[in-house]
């Protein structure tokens, strides 16, 4: 299974789960408004047509705060869940077999290649980009053409676990596995929130 379809299985699972939990959240603020609806009838017929008004802004003030707090508890989880299954996808890519390593690699550094002059930074502990692969890296960028052909393998490490950072004069991409998870992370969880508020 290639590294790409590992990450889409990852983010399917994780939308499978956040669906459950705000179908069971769903569930629970339907019940409980059944809950609410028969205490509120009770009342209504004790207390007449003032008691009617307050209970019915009592009930839309109940309901709504038990709305936000089960939308509260459902992101919360998640989250939580998005964690592992994040934490599970890191550890999957940094694990990768030898040549789905190097084509997803390839395939990153190709596409963050902004002139083909960069410095190509990787981790203390990276093995597998090392001066040949950024020589292919070089070969593809020349076949193409569009861009300089002239990445170039830094010295220095980086305290990164996989992937790399481009580097031309001050300006710095970083493609390391970390950063990358964290971006897709982080547009899940903004799809989450927008559930909380929907």
């Amino acid at each position: 299974m290639e590294a790409e379809q590992v990450i889409e299985k990852i983010l399917s699972d994780a939308k499978e789960e956040a669906e459950k939990i705000i179908k069971q959240k769903e569930e629970q603020i339907a019940s409980g408004q059944k809950a609410f609806n028969k205490q509120l009838s009770d009342y209504e017929k004790e207390t007449g047509s003032l008691a009617k008004k307050a209970a019915d802004e009592k009930k839309a003030h109940l309901l709504a705060e038990a709305r936000m707090k089960l939308a509260k508890e459902a992101l919360a989880e998640k989250r939580k869940i998005l964690g592992g299954l994040f934490e599970d996808a890191k550890k999957q890519l940094e694990k990768l077999p030898d040549e789905e390593h190097k084509n997803l690699m390839t395939k990153l550094m190709l596409k963050a290649v902004q002139t083909g002059t960069e410095e190509v930074i990787v981790g203390k502990k990276e093995s597998r980009i090392n001066a040949d692969f950024v020589s292919q890296i070089n070969d593809t960028l020349q076949k193409k053409g569009g861009k300089k052909a002239e990445l170039k393998l830094s010295d220095k490490k980086q305290d990164i676990t996989a992937g790399f950072i481009l580097k031309r004069g001050k300006i710095k991409t970083n493609a390391s596995v970390n950063v990358l998870l964290e971006e897709a992370k982080r547009d899940l969880e903004i799809e989450l929130a927008k559930d909380l508020f929907s």
